[in-house]
């Protein structure tokens, strides 16, 4: 009888055949996960070196030039470069690691000009910070190279844990010195690109407002000055036409002094100043096309940079609704909760309203956010909207 034994056993069939040959283990394939961290670790010390080499190099030959006119531009460019190559490894921690780290805060000068510039960039702590990534980047690129490529012939067994265990500090690294301070340098970044919206809303508004003072008021006052000297002129040998250019004229200064009233209620209504913000919403309300009820629950006055922002917020969405929602009547609520001021603008029109659709609710979300508000649309096909935006509450002084 023949008994078949398996690998590295004894077979015992009457004859002492000694020991089947031990095969070893298959070798388990790495994960992709681990070789991307292994490629990860490879390319550490090639950047490492070309970047150290070239962040030595400017800042010997910058520090040496300090004196001349030439030595600190050098050092800013230095310091701008270490931004350029804080990004580089951000994106390749983000491929490689699967990490992602916000970007840190553009360094701007407060004012305009070269030597604010300057300023800005020499003392820029997100440059001096991605400068000290690439020093301790260079000594810890070449222990993690060393490692991973003996590891990748010599040890690999160990390597998806020690893989694990140094791309976890390369992680830290890239958090510690890549990634914004803290939260106050990422508000910062996002009311700096708020800024950005305000100065061109800013810049939009001054040329509406003079395109409707020379398309508007400026020409009625000229055509009225014209018709009174020709009435003038008229005046000793045709009194009776005299008299009708000067009815005339007293029309058109009726209709000159109604423009500049709609134009300054533009800019910052009378009412809103006055009376504060439940009196200047009823009457946007009273001209509205369709009936508004308004209900306002704020208690004090907030302060008037949020009141006027509140009261054209509101006032733009009631023109959308005259204009494009086919509502039979809306509602106008606003009341304070704790810091907060929230409007909310409802209509039983047609719905579809988005902000990506040029009806001017994109501009509002934009002047909104600029001021760390919110504004969020709940307008599905059929009706009703419901447009609800949310300011931050400041005292009235």
């Amino acid at each position: 009888m023949t008994v078949t034994s398996a690998p590295g056993t004894r077979a015992h069939d009457g004859h002492d055949d000694g020991f089947a040959p031990v095969l070893p283990p298959p070798r388990a394939p790495l994960s992709a996960v681990t070789w991307r961290e292994v490629l990860h670790l490879l390319c550490n010390l090639p950047l490492a070196v070309v970047s150290f080499a070239l962040l030595v190099s400017c800042l010997a030959t910058g520090l040496g030039l300090s004196v001349t006119v030439i030595g600190l531009p050098l050092l800013a460019l230095v310091l701008l470069g270490c931004r350029q190559y804080g990004k580089l490894e951000r994106a390749r921690a983000r491929a490689l690691l699967g990490i992602r780290v916000d970007e840190p805060s553009p360094s701007l000068a407060r004012e305009p000009g070269f030597f604010p510039w300057l300023w800005a960039r020499l003392k820029d702590p997100v440059g001096w910070r991605h400068a000290l990534f690439v020093f301790v980047r260079l000594p810890w690129g070449i222990l993690t190279f060393t490692l991973a490529f003996v590891s990748l012939f010599v040890a690999w067994p160990v390597l998806p844990w020690l893989a694990r265990w140094l791309t976890n500090v390369d992680r830290a690294l890239v958090r510690g010195l890549l990634s914004p301070s803290d939260e106050l340098e990422r508000r910062i970044a996002e009311l700096e690109s708020g800024r950005g919206v305000v100065v061109d809303t800013a810049a939009a508004d001054l040329r509406r407002i003079e395109r409707d003072l020379h398309d508007g008021a400026q020409a009625r006052l000229v055509a009225l000055a014209m018709g009174l000297g020709l009435a003038k002129e008229k005046l000793l040998e045709d009194p009776d036409a005299a008299a009708r250019m000067v009815d005339e004229a007293h029309g058109e200064v009726k209709l000159a002094l109604q423009e500049l009233r709609d134009l300054a209620r533009g800019i910052h209504p009378a009412i809103l100043t006055d009376r504060g913000l439940g009196p200047a919403l009823s009457a946007l309300a009273a001209r509205c096309t369709v009936p508004v009820t308004v209900t306002v629950d704020i208690g004090a006055r907030p302060a008037p940079a949020i009141e006027g922002i509140a009261y054209f917020t509101v006032s733009e969405l009631l023109q959308n609704v005259s204009k494009h929602a086919r509502a039979t009547g809306a509602s106008v609520e606003v009341w304070r909760a704790e810091d907060r001021l929230l409007l909310q603008v409802r209509d039983d029109g047609r719905g579809g309203a988005r902000p990506d659709r040029g009806s001017g609710l994109a501009g509002l979300a934009e002047r909104l956010g600029s001021v760390d508000g919110l504004f969020v649309v709940d307008s599905p096909a059929g009706g009703p909207t419901t447009v609800t935006a949310e300011l931050p509450w400041r005292s009235a002084p």
